[in-house]
């Protein structure tokens, strides 16, 4: 299967070789896929970031690009990745050792690509991987989807923020200069629990914008409290909708924080 559009070509990095994806033109946002892979859903919004005016690119980490989501390939990625030793999938206070991988392909996007740094996307397994990676200079717009790492079996794992502290101190110290790290998440989402963005509140303050959407029973806009996956699987692409103004903010993040010049709007 292929993604269309997009040029196929691999990175390594200390022994770590994955196919990446690009597609694009502008400065660089690196989008990091959920699991199961780069589904047809995950390709839909890295078209959205294209079409804004950005260069996309994908490293594909697990999975098959382009492969349809289903329930048995979803549960087949899910065992991969818990017994991986490159995912710490219960880690509270250390990042997953792929990071520095990502971090890698981050500084060479920037480098390949210019302006003043690289937006990044991680969701739901990957979603924290973006605060760790805003540890690093490249990387200026950080975005984190449903971040579900570390699975929530205790309290502290689900206020846990999957960093270890040398790292979140270089976080605070670029928030404390005015950067700022984007989550976004559904209120009912049991993967992404509450406590979450109160401890990342709690640790970047205003640094920190967070959007919530409500997926309670009753909701407005009959989103079920299932929902997971704000910018792939769960996006409803119709103005109004609190998921398409949810893309918005993250589409007007990349505008505002890698100076592009000219908006568009999805």
């Amino acid at each position: 299967m292929s993604l269309k559009g997009f040029e196929q070509s691999q990175f390594s990095y200390q022994g770590k070789t994955c196919p990446v994806f690009r597609k694009g033109s502008g400065p660089g946002v690196v989008i990091i896929h959920e699991i199961p892979g780069i589904t047809p859903q995950v390709e839909r919004f890295a078209n959205f970031v294209v079409d804004s005016g950005f260069s996309v690119v994908m490293p594909n980490l697990f999975g098959t690009p382009g492969k349809k989501l289903s329930v048995a390939y979803m549960g087949e990625q899910f065992m991969r990745a818990c017994i991986s030793k490159e995912f710490s999938v219960l880690a509270a206070g250390a990042a997953s050792p792929i990071t520095d991988y990502l971090r890698a392909l981050c500084r060479k996007t920037h480098e390949e690509l210019g302006g003043p740094g690289v937006g990044v996307v991680g969701m739901c397994l990957t979603g924290n991987f973006a605060l760790s990676m805003f540890a690093d200079d490249s990387v200026i717009a950080p975005v984190l989807s449903q971040p579900s790492l570390p699975f929530g079996l205790t309290q502290k794992q689900k206020s846990g923020l999957h960093i270890d502290q040398e790292d979140m101190n270089r976080v605070k110290e670029r928030v404390a200069q005015g950067e700022k790290v984007m989550g976004l998440r559904f209120t009912a989402d049991m993967m992404c629990p509450g406590v979450r963005f109160k401890k990342l509140k709690e640790e970047l303050g205003e640094g920190f914008v967070d959007i919530e959407i409500d997926s309670g029973l009753g909701n407005g806009h009959g989103i079920k409290p299932i929902a997971h996956s704000v910018l792939t699987t769960d996006l409803v692409n119709e103005a109004g909708h609190p998921t398409h103004e949810a893309l918005q903010r993250v589409l007007a993040f990349f505008h505002e924080k890698l100076d592009v010049s000219k908006e568009q709007v999805v």
